[in-house]
């Protein structure tokens, strides 16, 4: 899902697919008025879903834009928030914030006043990179997330060396990197478009802000880079393949005591590991769950856009209702984070009352007994906790550190 447009600015469908047809010819149309010719080619000026959609996008912003603030402020202001996955929760913070405070605006002015657009070629350019650039940095965080929760949860020794805030910030640094440099070609196809008429003259109340160059360069590149996924997907499998094979042949050269002590140690630490992994890892699950539901819409918005190339009237009416659902729920997703936080981590909670309340109180650690395993709790500080008897295990409320050689590593 990398690899679709992440721009807000859809035409109507049926009138872009007149748009294209007309781009290299002018309208003949003479009997028409300006705003007929308009009408015609672009539909109405405002869409007629603008004041629900409006009063929607202004309860999301409001929500969305307090939450991700106060997620931004908790993190900075508290050294003790300031972990390796907090740190890639700041970053989608920050991502979420700049969809809801520049892309809902530029959206909702489109859907209040379609055409024209009123801010030239270079406004067009900064807008749909602007919108891809997020979009992209967006599912890498959460990606990023889950790669680090995987390593924290599957390899714990070498969690010890690779989930640190030095190389969270070196991968948030390259994932935004990285963003900036995907959103570049999708960004190079976009453009001002103008009806011309049939005398010649440009229609300067036309003009939009879409795609312009042939739509067979974009595919290609599309079919090109699922090629490349595809490829290394295929050498991946092979190596582990051959991985897999060499282990077993020096398992088999074991003594047969050996392996049988191997094999109940395996069994004994998946059954440890399960619930254990469960409980580390079930934030960052629903984060992720609840990231591609609302996200579903949005992609299945883009694919229709891309692939249907004869619009009728009942496929048009069909794309409409899934564009503004997807678009609700694109931004929802900006919304739910901050909330799951609060819901999920007791800290957070207490954190956010901090920050609204202004109430600066001592910061409390706490510590958490599980019954599988006897586990060092350590603030981020590297200081010793007390002791303290709480409640159940609550995801994301605690570090678990490995103790080192003069070094201790938290994930």
């Amino acid at each position: 899902h990398l690899l679709f447009s992440c721009n807000f600015n859809i035409l109507q469908p049926a009138c872009e697919g007149d748009l294209q047809n007309q781009s290299g010819h002018q309208l003949e149309d003479p009997d028409l008025s300006l705003e007929e010719l308009l009408f015609k080619y672009l539909g109405p000026r405002r869409s007629t879903a603008f004041l629900p959609v409006c009063i929607t996008y202004l309860l999301i912003f409001l929500v969305g834009t307090l939450g991700n603030s106060l997620t931004c402020v908790v993190i900075i202001r508290h050294h003790v928030m300031q972990t390796p996955t907090n740190f890639y929760l700041f970053s989608l913070a920050v991502s979420d914030l700049l969809v809801l405070l520049l892309g809902m605006p530029l959206e909702l002015y489109e859907m209040w006043h379609n055409y024209p657009f009123l801010f030239g070629t270079g406004g067009c350019y900064f807008k749909t990179f602007l919108f891809e650039t997020v979009c992209f940095a967006s599912i890498l965080n959460v990606t990023a997330l889950s790669v680090e929760r995987y390593i924290a949860v599957v390899h714990p020794i070498k969690a010890k060396f690779v989930v640190t805030r030095t190389h969270a910030k070196r991968v948030i640094i390259i994932l935004w990197t990285l963003s900036v440099v995907c959103a570049i070609p999708n960004t190079s196809l976009h453009g001002i478009f103008y009806l011309v008429t049939g005398s010649g003259d440009t229609i300067q109340e036309s003009a939009m802000c879409t795609l312009v160059k042939p739509r067979w360069l974009y595919n290609l590149t599309i079919h090109i880079l699922y090629l490349l996924i595809g490829l290394q997907l295929k050498r991946e499998r092979v190596l582990e393949g051959l991985e897999a094979k060499a282990g077993t042949g020096r398992y088999n050269n074991q003594s047969g005591r050996i392996k049988q002590h191997n094999n109940r140690r395996r069994q004994v630490t998946k059954m440890l590991a399960i619930p254990y992994s469960f409980f580390l890892s079930l934030p960052t699950v629903v984060l992720v769950v609840v990231f591609g539901v609302c996200w579903a819409p949005f992609h299945t918005d883009r694919l229709m856009w891309s692939f249907i190339d004869q619009w009728t009237g009942e496929w048009h009416l069909i794309f409409q209702y899934v564009h503004i659902i997807s678009g609700v729920f694109f931004y929802l997703s900006s919304v739910v984070n901050p909330i799951l936080y609060n819901l999920m981590s007791s800290r957070f909670r207490e954190m956010f009352k901090e920050v609204m309340c202004h109430r600066w109180r001592p910061r409390s650690t706490r510590t958490f007994s599980l019954s599988i395993t006897r586990v060092t709790v350590r603030s981020t500080t590297g200081d010793t906790l007390p002791n303290l008897s709480t409640g159940p295990f609550e995801a994301g409320d605690s570090e678990f550190c490995i103790e080192g050689h003069n070094q201790t590593s938290c994930t």
